[in-house]
C-alpha cells in the first residue's frame, strides 16, 4: 500500500465494553483500548484510514481515533450496546444493515452509513431495544479522497 495515497481499512468485530474491545488469542485475553488502537494505526504509517467497529460501546473509540484523515464508523454510541451478536447469527444488526444491505447499494460510505443507521434503528425499535445509535465521525479528507477516486471517467463520447 502506498501510505501517502492509499486508504487503510480496518474492520473489527468483537464483544465491546466501555473500555474497548475484547481480544482473545488462544488462552490469552485482553482489551484493545482506544489509545492502543490509535498507536497501532499511527505505527502503520497509513495517512488515510477507515476504521469500522462492530461491537457494543464501540463509540468509545471515536474521541481517540476520529480526525480529518481517520473516518470512524461504529455500531453503537460509547454508552450503548449493539444487538444481534448471538450463537447462530450470520450478522449482527449493524453488520447486516451496513455490509450486507446498505454498502451494496449506496454510492458512497456516508450514504451507506446513513442507510444502515436507519435500518438498525428501525429493527431495534421493532425488537423492543433502546437504539444503539451507530456513529460516523471524522474522515473529511478520507471522504474527499474517496470521492475523487469514485468520479466516473470521462470517455470523450458525446451524444
Amino acid at each position: 500500500m502506498d501510505p501517502d495515497n492509499g486508504t487503510l481499512v480496518v474492520v473489527l468485530t468483537s464483544h465491546g465494553t466501555p473500555e474497548g474491545l475484547a481480544i482473545v488469542a488462544g488462552t490469552t485475553s485482553d482489551t484493545l483500548t482506544p489509545p492502543d488502537l490509535r498507536r497501532m494505526l499511527d505505527a502503520s504509517g497509513a495517512k488515510y484510514r477507515i476504521v469500522i467497529i462492530s461491537a457494543c460501546y464501540s463509540g468509545v473509540f471515536v474521541p481517540a481515533l476520529a480526525d480529518p484523515r481517520t473516518l470512524v464508523i461504529t455500531a453503537a454510541a460509547a454508552d450503548r450496546p449493539s444487538f444481534g451478536c448471538q450463537d447462530g447469527a450470520r450478522w449482527t444488526y449493524f453488520g447486516d444493515a451496513f455490509f450486507n444491505r446498505s454498502l451494496r447499494r449506496a454510492p458512497d460510505l456516508e450514504t451507506a452509513f446513513e442507510g444502515a443507521r436507519r435500518l438498525v434503528t428501525a429493527r431495534e425499535r421493532r425488537d423492543g431495544f433502546e437504539p444503539s445509535r451507530p456513529q460516523l465521525a471524522g474522515g473529511s479528507e478520507v471522504l474527499a479522497l474517496l470521492a475523487r477516486h469514485n468520479r466516473p471517467a470521462r470517455s470523450g463520447f458525446v451524444r
